[in-house]
């Protein structure tokens, strides 16, 4: 299984991952040009060699309009970047004190300088807007979208304001979407089967933002990270930054220890700041072996629904992101019959699951329990028949391999050409 894996011993922020995948490629020069020739407004990306710890990397720095943002941790010696999307309100005559300035390796859409009252300010419809209008797949589209969403609504949270409500500022809001941009398409150009990642350290100390001083997690990157393994440590710093934490929330099929895998590739995303160790993200790429991956089994027993009002539940769960939903008939307490309602899922999507479950079943409570699950490989082939083209599914791994038609397709065969499905079954097999 093509496998990507993230590193992130040193936190994620959108630049170091942006800079991690481009790594991964042959013609780096291609690829950045394609970046380039996406026409975001006023934003340029360009690569610079960059070395850390004696280790080479590359630095993928964005200008908006020849001016790359800046941010500041607030400690007394070491400094780091981070890329936040804060929301603002639209008072903009408060004063800051900024002593130092310090180089930054991240966006963050507020900007240092003294003079708020020439901000212009971007909403998520705005947001929506400029990645509508930008040369992207549908499916790179829709990514950079989830990741704004993740982003906005951890915002909204953090501040109690209405995701409507919540506004970015100009030049920080182009930055982010760069770099959220270059993430979600360089992954499709990449095309992992399964992309995991190691918990993600988080830093130590505070930070200043616009509205003041917080502690690290800062609080929209502690919500987006929640049910996602965290650690701190004594390097002072926001490590993880919003805009890095929803885009491993958004494409993290796992997080966890680095699996077996055959390493293809390595890339190193930097940081402008030194500490003693090295400021980067590594991407790897490479194969894993036979499909084995860990999924939540979420259980509940319902004795209160009827089978039409549970099988609507099952599908609302299915859309939330669940793998598989099925029903086990059960005797409950008082001798009653009743349905046990299995739900597996991956841990990015746990939450949502949880939340579809709660809101379209009768249940009161879940029960969680983490499962290693065995899977074969699946491939889709298009196979031309007499009859038509069938797409078929082969399954494969553990020494054995199988293939099976689809069934949507054999049924418009056979209501094309009057037949059973037999029938079908047998010309498509001479």
């Amino acid at each position: 299984m093509k496998t990507l894996y993230f590193d992130c011993g040193m936190g994620a922020a959108g630049d170091m991952l942006s800079a991690a995948l481009l790594e991964l490629f042959d013609d780096k020069q291609a690829v950045l040009d394609e970046l380039n020739a996406l026409g975001i407004p006023g934003v340029e990306f360009k690569a610079e060699v960059s070395t850390k710890c004696g280790i080479n990397g590359t630095h993928l720095s964005v200008t908006v309009n020849g001016e790359e943002e800046e941010s500041a941790d607030v400690h007394d010696h070491e400094h780091h970047a981070h890329d936040h999307v804060h929301a603002h309100e639209h008072h903009h005559d408060h004063e800051h004190e900024h002593e130092h300035h310090h180089d930054h390796d991240h966006e963050h859409t507020h900007e240092h300088e003294h003079d708020h009252g020439h901000h212009h300010h971007s909403s998520m419809a705005d947001i929506e807007h400029i990645i509508g209008h930008l040369p992207l797949e549908d499916a790179v589209r829709a990514d950079v979208i989830a990741v704004y969403k993740l982003i906005a609504e951890a915002e909204s949270h953090a501040h109690g304001m209405p995701v409507s409500e919540i506004h970015f500022h100009e030049v920080g809001t182009m930055d982010a979407v760069a770099d959220i941009t270059a993430v979600c398409l360089l992954i499709r150009k990449l095309a992992p089967e399964k992309i995991v990642v190691s918990p993600v350290h988080v830093g130590a100390g505070k930070v200043r933002c616009a509205h003041g001083v917080l502690p690290v997690p800062a609080p929209a990157t502690a919500y987006i990270l929640r049910d996602v393994p965290i650690y701190g440590g004594r390097i002072q710093g926001e490590l993880c930054t919003p805009t890095g934490a929803a885009l491993l929330k958004h494409f993290a099929a796992e997080f966890g220890d680095m699996p077996v895998m055959r390493v293809q590739r390595v890339g190193y995303g930097m940081g402008k700041k030194d500490f003693k160790v090295a400021n980067c993200v590594r991407a790897m790429l490479g194969e894993t072996g036979d499909g084995a991956d860990s999924v939540y089994e979420l259980n509940c027993n319902i004795d209160d629904m009827t089978a039409e009002t549970i099988g609507f539940a099952a599908e609302k769960i299915r859309e939330a992101g669940a793998v598989e939903v099925f029903t086990t008939a059960v005797m409950m307490k008082k001798n009653r019959p009743g349905t046990l309602l299995t739900v597996l899922c991956r841990e990015a999507q746990k939450e949502a699951v949880v939340q579809a479950i709660f809101k379209h079943t009768a249940t009161i409570g879940i029960r969680e329990t983490l499962c290693r699950r065995y899977v074969l490989t699946r491939t889709e082939e298009t196979v031309e028949t007499a009859l038509g083209p069938v797409r078929r599914k082969v399954s494969s791994g553990y020494g054995v391999q199988r293939a099976k038609f689809e069934h949507d397709d054999l049924a418009v065969l056979a209501e094309k050409n009057g037949l059973s499905l037999t029938e079908v079954m047998e010309k498509i097999d001479r």
